[in-house]
């Protein structure tokens, strides 16, 4: 019998990327068992210097095109959101795919599994992946929280729709995912977290986390920072165990946000100047607790300023030795 709504809307942001990208992705998604009525395709195009319409022709009977005003990506994700009918929901980068035998796994188990609200999936480099079966047992979004790390890109989740609420991604900012998906797993009731290589990921040189430009690099660290301290605000209205899912998830960010500072300028006085704003926050030191071995090495490390400087000097190094 034919649901009314279709069963995943695929977003799909795009802008100026060469356009047999943007048709691999759609073809991708084109190749998985779902019929016509169970998928929603949406092209969100902000404002390319060259719209695709014209290359997206053949797809006009399994697309919705949209072109808006230049907003960035979390405003073309919203209007995704707001377009969208299906009961489940995917985000995919244009420059990206969906691998079809890991992906069709997920989408099993929103099928043939009761009261999903999330899918939980990894990514690849590589197109040709090994396909695991693999019992998955559900939790609650607060429990995996609590209790793991989670990947902070919102393309590694197929979730349900009605699980967002109110929920949209904050617009103007880099890192948008790492303030979207920790607020999004505390909505979620019944998560299944698989090992599936679902997700073509294609690393781009020249795209915003990879840029070296210091005015980005810049802007970089300071929209971590304001996720950092937006998720902070929002521990104290939440209840207990919500809120300390919620610190674990901010503890590892900030970790990330120290690592990053010291990478990407090699400044002693950047480096100061941050981690002081973090403790006048109360963010820093970092919680003593037993996340991950490399959590609890970095924070002890951290705590002194003679630790920030080895690191200061040995971190650089080791990432470009890596």
């Amino acid at each position: 019998m034919k649901e009314d709504k279709p069963l995943v809307s695929f977003i799909i942001t795009y802008y100026n990327l060469p356009v047999e990208m943007l048709q691999a992705c759609i073809d991708s998604i084109l190749s998985l068992s779902l019929r016509p009525f169970e998928r929603e395709i949406i092209v969100v195009d902000d404002s390319s210097d060259m719209s695709p319409i014209n290359e997206l022709m053949k797809y006009e009977d399994d697309i919705i095109y949209v072109r808006q005003k230049n907003g960035g990506l979390s405003m073309a994700r919203n209007k995704g959101i707001d377009i969208a009918t299906g009961q489940f929901i995917q985000f995919v980068d244009a420059d990206d795919q969906l691998i079809q035998a890991p992906y069709e796994q997920c989408l099993d188990i929103v099928r043939y599994q009761q009261c999903v609200d999330m899918v939980m999936f990894d990514f690849s480099f590589e197109p040709n992946v090994e396909v695991v079966p693999e019992t998955v047992i559900p939790v609650p979004g607060t429990t995996y929280l609590q209790n793991y790390n989670i990947h902070g890109t919102a393309w590694g989740y197929l979730f349900r729709k009605k699980v967002l609420g109110e929920l949209r991604f904050t617009p103007g900012i880099y890192h948008e995912d790492e303030e979207f998906t920790p607020q999004l797993l505390l909505r979620a009731d019944n998560v299944y977290p698989t090992h599936a290589k679902a997700y073509l990921y294609n690393k781009r040189e020249g795209s915003i986390t990879t840029s070296q430009d210091p005015d980005v690099t810049l802007k970089r660290m300071d929209d971590r920072e304001g996720v950092i301290f937006r998720l902070h605000e929002l521990c104290d209205k939440l209840p207990h165990h919500d809120r300390l899912a919620l610190k674990r998830r901010i503890a590892q960010l900030t970790m990330d946000y120290i690592y990053h500072i010291i990478v990407e300028t090699r400044s002693a006085d950047t480096l100061e100047q941050r981690v002081q704003r973090l403790h006048e926050r109360g963010l820093f030191p970092l919680p003593e607790q037993n996340y991950t071995k490399k959590y609890k090495w970095f924070r002890r490390i951290t705590n002194s300023r003679w630790g920030r400087t080895l690191l200061r000097y040995s971190l650089p190094y080791m990432k470009r030795e890596k």
